[in-house]
């Protein structure tokens, strides 16, 4: 079964200073989720966006925000990101013991739930949470930076839609993703690609017509892939 192509452009490539003309020209230019990677220097080595920025970021998105939590401990920020107005909350597997339990906070708050992987953990660490969660995200860098080189997880990746089996449970990846990059993880089972400066680059606010071309071409490689 084919599943729609959601492209999530990652605003941490975008310009700091403008972060509201950012999301409103990259959802102009035809992103489907707006993606906001939340990093606590802790869990991961860099500091981003706290709930108050978050937000601030809402009132300019009008798809859906898609806030993924690199922090530890997760649990007790949930509420905090739910009331700031995400709409997908991610967590990551690795952030604590209890992973059902912040999934099952998630969902208290109405928001749709996710859980996260990195590189060098094994799909099979998610196969008990499949039933409450709404999306896996599979990590092809070490969180922490935008920019970095992509990561082959293909193999994790099928054998995440696999245990999905007829679950309505997206799995999205997040790092490197681009037009040469996109068409594997497509192949293997994504249907959510985070994007970064792969959108990002070539444009800005006065110049956005560059993040409409990167978009395009991005999705364009994956539909090309499949015909």
């Amino acid at each position: 079964m084919r599943r729609p192509l959601i492209i999530a452009p990652s605003i941490l490539s975008a310009d700091f200073a403008d972060f509201g003309r950012e999301i409103e020209a990259v959802e102009a230019q035809g992103a489907d989720w707006v993606h906001v990677d939340v990093m606590d220097g802790h869990f991961v080595p860099n500091l981003t966006f706290g709930p108050p920025a978050v937000a601030a970021f809402r009132k300019h998105v009008t798809t859906v925000m898609d806030v993924h939590l690199m922090i530890a401990p997760v649990d007790p920020y949930i509420e905090a990101y739910a009331e700031a107005g995400a709409d997908v909350i991610t967590a990551h597997v690795e952030a604590g013991p209890h992973s059902h339990r912040t999934l099952q906070a998630i969902r208290a708050t109405g928001k749709k739930a996710g859980i996260a992987l990195n590189p060098g953990t094994p799909a099979e660490a998610v196969k008990p949470l499949l039933d409450l969660a709404d999306l896996v995200c599979v990590m092809t860098v070490n969180p922490g930076f935008g920019g970095q080189r992509f990561l082959d997880m293909t193999d994790k990746i099928r054998a995440l839609r696999a245990m999905i089996g007829d679950r309505p449970v997206q799995i999205e990846i997040d790092g490197g993703v681009t037009p040469e990059t996109a068409p594997l993880v497509v192949a293997a089972g994504a249907d959510v690609l985070v994007a970064g400066s792969a959108v990002f680059k070539g444009g800005s606010v006065q110049n956005p017509a560059p993040y409409g071309a990167n978009i395009r071409a991005i999705r364009d490689s994956v539909l090309q892939a499949r015909a």
